[in-house]
């Protein structure tokens, strides 16, 4: 249902979901079956408009988000042209003049934080808190009664619904197109969320983002487009520091590289490297994390997958943490080298895993193995945890084993300068042997990077799989990743090269950084930077990043602070900016996704269960981007407090606060101790 927002917006209806101590005080809804019964007359209602009513593609700024104004872009559902509205327009500036569905601005420095560890507290780690046993009693039940109605439903429909079934069962002498055992869970348990999943978006998926409607009339097995589009506040996407943007300074750099380069890719990467753009991003990621040097890939996936299997193998140990990404997996399984696991960012398990592992050597000849490589990630992705680096260090100088940080979610997302774990921690990126990541996230851009000694580049560059025999990178990937990082950095103005000078020796420009901590503060020289790359001025200074940095930390810990005290189950780092609320049961997921996507005002969200998570812990997972405003993190909170009265999701403990409170004491949440 399209979800207009106006500049200035009237009283708002009162909302179906009041916040009160019963569902029998909520007025229209003292049933499930009533309000399941309200939310598909406002469907029906929402697919008989026509197509122009539909959200139009909004003017965006020409600018990425200079902040001038105390007031923060506010959502309201009155505006035909269904867009974000700066509120308060100043009148020297053709900026403002536009609409920001993209990235919200906000100059009120208050609601502004720095990522960074507190050494004068040890490190938490986070313990999730369980639940009643009755919420995991009827979690386990809801779960038996699908599999039990799922076999009944299975046994009769291939006795007395033969054709679809087909792909099932033996038929004019073929096997069956799909194992009837592994397929279950597909066909009965995740079609029935399928409407919840993989929902289909136009445009930028920014601060907001347009989902184009669709329903279902055989039970979510295909889905039919209505025609019409929906505007939601997006909480969804990885665009951490508001870099998906498709008017500003990257974009701008995006543009200039496809009337230069074309959209093709760059061709084959050749024994020097590959073209200059190439040299270009992989000098300035080395500079970016000081390491001495840096290789891009052009899928993130492909940057593990490929390049483990090249740093170990056989007679070789790797130590994985419980929940890494299955990139990691896929690449240790490829290696051929022996895996053991520790419990997920247990460093106790960790050391004891590697002492039985030195003290034992191989299986059956007891000698030493030939590399231990222990693989973690900066930031966990579905838990929203952040790997206790501090602790890892000590115990790699301890055992003497090569470390490996996949910093996919937490490059960008956490430091006081945005150079992930390392920054946060405030440790020299040299104690780490290799450092990966990936573009995708912060960067607004795609593919990954792998960071470390230069002899160590130098070997995967010949040994890893996407090297050699992989595309490269388009050249507008290169152009967005070259931008944003030098937008972070800051760029200062330097002589410019002599015509007789290779472009190439660039990538020699930085070996040198290994031991300079200065330099990990300093700004990008722009000799550094394809001479046809112009920044804003304040993407150049680096102001806007910093900007975006100190914002998404105070949304990331506003956000989990406040979920906290409103007295939901929360997992994760006050600093993480994806934050899973534990909702357990499967049911309650998919109602928590369809409630929060029938508001007046609709948000997007993810949720997930079983078996990306443990059978028992469903979740809600909010992903905040420097592109939310404070009014839209109150939002959240104002729609998640409702919900989470409707569905019963506050079962944690502590002291409990009302949604104005929070709202009002916001910057004291932030900053008080967790």
């Amino acid at each position: 249902m399209p979800s207009p927002i106006a500049l200035n917006p009237p009283a708002p209806p009162p909302s179906i979901f009041k916040k009160t101590g019963s569902l029998s005080k909520l007025p229209l809804m003292s049933t499930a079956m009533s309000y399941l019964s309200a939310v598909q007359q406002a469907d029906t209602r929402a697919r008989s408009h026509n197509n122009s009513s539909a959200a139009s593609t909004p003017t965006r700024s020409t600018h990425s988000s200079v902040t001038a104004s105390s007031e923060d872009t506010i959502l309201c559902e009155d505006d035909t042209d269904n867009c974000l509205v700066n509120p308060i327009t100043p009148p020297t500036s053709e900026i403002f003049a536009t609409v920001h569905t993209e990235f919200g601005y906000c100059a009120n420095e208050a609601y502004r934080c720095v990522s960074q560890h507190d050494y004068t507290k040890p490190f938490q780690e986070h313990t999730t808190e369980e639940p009643p046993y009755y919420v995991l009693l009827t979690t386990y039940i809801s779960y038996l009664m699908v599999i039990c109605f799922g076999h009944v439903r299975d046994f009769f429909g291939k006795r007395f619904a033969k054709s679809f079934f087909t792909h099932l069962m033996p038929h004019d002498g073929y096997a069956p197109l799909n194992s009837d055992f592994d397929s279950f869970y597909a066909r009965r348990l995740k079609r029935r969320v399928d409407d919840c999943c993989s929902q289909p978006i136009a445009g930028v998926p920014g601060r907001t983002v347009v989902l184009l409607d669709r329903y279902s009339t055989d039970y979510n097995l295909t889905q039919i487009y209505t025609g019409t589009k929906t505007r939601a506040l997006n909480v969804s996407s990885y665009n951490y520091l508001g870099f998906s943007q498709a008017r500003g300074g990257c974009s701008d750099a995006v543009g200039e590289s496809i009337r230069r380069y074309g959209i093709s890719t760059c061709g084959t990467r050749l024994e020097t490297g590959s073209s200059e753009l190439h040299v270009f991003a992989e000098a300035l990621v080395a500079r970016f994390l000081g390491t001495e040097d840096a290789l891009v890939s052009s899928v993130g996936f492909a940057t593990n997958s490929t390049f483990i299997p090249a740093l170990v193998g056989r007679k070789s140990l790797i130590i994985s943490d419980e929940l890494n990404h299955t990139s990691i997996r896929v690449g240790a399984r490829q290696s051929g080298a022996d895996i053991r696991m520790f419990k997920h960012n247990d460093m106790s398990s960790l050391e004891s895993v590697l002492r039985e592992a030195i003290s034992q050597g191989q299986p059956k000849t007891h000698r030493p193995w030939k590399k231990i490589l222990v693989i973690v990630e900066g930031l966990y992705s579905m838990e929203g945890t952040l790997v206790n680096l501090l602790r890892i260090v000590e115990l790699k100088q301890k055992y003497k084993f090569y470390l490996f940080v996949d910093e996919a979610h937490s490059i960008g997302a956490v430091g006081p300068h945005g150079r992930g774990v390392t920054d946060y921690f405030n440790i020299h990126p040299g104690s780490i042997d290799v450092l990966m990541g990936t573009f995708t996230k912060s960067f607004g851009a795609a593919g990954g990077y792998i960071t470390g000694p230069k002899h160590l580049i130098d070997a995967l560059r010949m040994r890893g799989h996407s090297c050699p025999y992989a595309e490269a990178m388009a050249p507008p990937v290169l152009a967005q990743i070259i931008a944003s990082i030098a937008s972070i950095m800051g760029v200062t103005p330097a002589p410019q090269l002599s015509k007789s000078q290779n472009s190439l020796s660039l990538a020699g420009s930085i070996i040198t950084l290994k031991d300079r901590v200065d330099d990990l503060q300093g700004m990008v020289p722009a000799s550094m930077l394809p001479a046809w790359i112009n920044l804003h001025p304040s993407l150049a200074d680096g102001s806007e990043a910093r900007m975006r940095i100190r914002r998404l930390a105070f949304n990331c810990r506003y956000l989990h602070a406040g979920l906290k005290k409103l007295g939901f189950i929360i997992s994760g780092h006050p600093f993480s900016p994806i934050v899973p609320l534990l909702i357990f049961n499967p049911g309650k997921c998919l109602m928590f996704s369809r409630l929060m996507c029938a508001r007046r005002i609709p948000i997007a969200v993810v949720v997930v269960g079983y078996p990306a998570t443990p059978l028992e812990k469903g979740r809600a997972r909010f992903c905040v981007s420097a592109s939310h405003t404070k009014e839209d993190i109150d939002m959240v909170l104002q729609a998640c407090d409702e919900v989470g009265e409707i569905l019963d999701l506050k079962h944690g403990s502590g002291e409990r606060w009302g949604i104005d409170e929070v709202r009002k004491r916001a910057v004291e949440l932030v900053h008080s101790a967790v």
